[in-house]
């Protein structure tokens, strides 16, 4: 019987450690479960804008909040699986003027306190724009990656994701491991672009591999604005068309071309080549054909769409019989930086002879920020006659408040960014004013305020190329030549601080150095 019981007791402990072992193992592989945080400020900032972005802009969030906005990290997602996900500090905000120091420090400070308390980490997704500029501070997502380093530290893998019209310092470069951007403009492929950035730190935290062993650097002298560098057209489309299998190559990570931001007088405003990975015959060989093959044909780029003054926008719109027929108002685009409340185009438009009586062409105009107008709107109601001043608080630059006065058509609350909207008709235009700026890119931002694009003769969008849902649309487009932030006619512009020679700032400059350069690792 003795015997019998001491070998069930033998048998049970055998059991019990197995059962331990497997349980040690089971601790060690959810150990072994990289740890990754996310975090990142995401704003275009003109500088030759008089506005200023606040911190409210950013709509900056935390915690679980920022995994929705990842498709790719949903719940039941691969990659959600393969990492534990520790989300920090996501902001993104609308374009607009330079971020004040004061929003800045403090997004930046929120962002350090809780990497401090949710550390160590394994990794760390970088999701920024790259275009952001900050009241007394040269190159902000670069100071923005040091002051995150020195609370992850060197050895943690950071992936950086970054709008094409980023800006690349070299601080930025040395700083970050992993580095992609966009490959399209309009940015049809921008959550792609994210989840690659994602999936090349899985997979090289995952295989043990780490940080590229090579980062190839180059800066290109050439400074355009994204409406001359679509990638819908030459030569941006086969410029583009290389980025893609120059990444596919044995031994490279990545490769992107970056095309700058245009609109900030800034010492890293330029085009640049990036390649990263663990061949450096090839990435040094990708980075410099890229860099070439951009500066070969940096004379071809041109306008994705035809342009003129706005005189002769407008009068070739009233003579067309092609409807919707749409015209980018780009010098105030406040999807590229504008203060958005330039009245200048309203003003010409409203003084025009076919739009003064309600029988003219039908035209709306999207749109005009206005918080005094909005307020008299509503006490009107819908139906009633307002009178009011709106636009030009930010930027007067180029005309004063210009006088609304109309019936009102609709009122629409509850917008995340314009919070209120009117429709005011003024003769034969349909006046779109904001309590705070919006841009206007679908159809259900028209359709939802009672407005219907496609059945109106003109339609005036504060923007530079149309994005797809508009672009879509169009029977026709032109692009006018307006005044604002972001105008579009860069010799009028006061650069003073950007590296010279540029092009197309010197045309007769030397071909230049486009050798890469070897960024040090991140650990160095």
């Amino acid at each position: 019987m003795k015997r019998i019981l001491s070998r069930l007791l033998c048998i049970l402990i055998c059991i019990i450690s197995l059962g331990c072992a497997r349980s040690s193992e089971k601790q060690s592989e959810a150990r072994h479960v990289p740890r990754i945080a996310i975090a990142g400020l995401a704003i275009e900032s003109s500088t030759f804008s008089p506005a200023f972005t606040h911190e409210e802009a950013f709509h900056a969030k935390t915690g679980e909040a920022i995994l929705k906005l990842y498709p790719f990290l949903s719940s039941d997602s691969i990659d959600r699986m393969r990492a534990e996900w520790i989300p920090i500090l996501r902001g993104v905000s609308l374009p607009g003027g330079i971020v004040t120091r004061e929003a800045y420090e403090s997004l930046v400070e929120k962002t350090l306190t809780l990497l401090k308390k949710n550390g160590p980490y394994d990794g760390l997704f970088f999701d920024i724009h790259g275009a952001m500029s900050v009241e007394g501070l040269d190159d902000p997502e670069g100071d923005l990656i040091v002051r995150i380093r020195e609370v992850v530290g060197k050895e943690t893998l950071i992936s950086t994701s970054m709008d094409l019209h980023g800006n690349v310092s070299i601080r930025l470069a040395e700083n970050t491991d992993l580095i992609t951007c966009y490959r399209m403009a309009p940015h049809e492929d921008a959550m792609q672009s994210k989840k690659r950035a994602v999936d090349n730190l899985l997979e090289r935290l995952e295989s043990g591999k780490g940080k590229p062993a090579f980062k190839a650097w180059i800066p290109v002298p050439i400074l355009l604005p994204g409406e001359k560098t679509s990638t819908r057209v030459e030569p941006g489309k086969s410029l583009y068309e290389q980025v893609g299998p120059a990444a596919a190559q044995e031994g490279i990570i990545d490769a992107a071309i970056w095309i700058g931001y245009a609109w900030a007088d800034e010492p890293r405003n330029h085009a640049v080549v990036m390649v990263t990975g663990d061949d450096k015959e090839k990435v040094v060989h990708t980075a410099e054909t890229l860099a070439n093959s951009f500066w070969k044909v940096r004379s071809q780029f041109d306008f994705i769409a035809p342009t003129a003054t706005l005189k002769e926008s407008l009068d070739m719109a009233t003579a067309s019989n092609k409807h919707p027929f749409f015209i980018s108002d780009m010098g105030d685009n406040p999807t590229a930086g504008g203060a958005g409340d330039v009245t200048w185009t309203l003003k010409e438009i409203l003084a025009r002879d076919e739009f003064k009586s309600e029988k003219g062409p039908s035209l709306i105009y999207a749109s005009l920020p206005g918080p005094e107008f909005v307020t008299k709107a509503i006490e009107a109601g819908v139906g009633g006659k307002v009178d009011g001043y709106a636009g030009a608080a930010i930027d007067a630059r180029f005309a004063p408040p210009i006088r609304l006065s109309g019936i009102v058509e609709s009122i629409v609350q509850g917008d995340e960014h314009a919070e209120t909207e009117v429709v005011v008709k003024v003769g034969s235009v349909h006046v779109i004013v904001t309590k705070k700026r919006k841009p206007y890119h679908l159809e259900k931002d028209f359709t939802q305020l009672g407005l219907d694009p496609r059945k109106t003769d003109i339609v005036v969008v504060k923007i530079g190329y149309l994005v797809p849902e508009l672009y879509d649309m169009r029977a026709d487009w032109i692009m006018a030549l307006t005044p604002g932030g972001v105008d579009q006619d860069l010799d009028r512009l006061e650069f003073k601080r950007i590296i010279r020679p540029m092009f197309p700032f010197d045309n007769d400059m030397r071909d230049p150095d486009l050798t890469a350069k070897l960024v040090p690792p991140s650990d160095y």
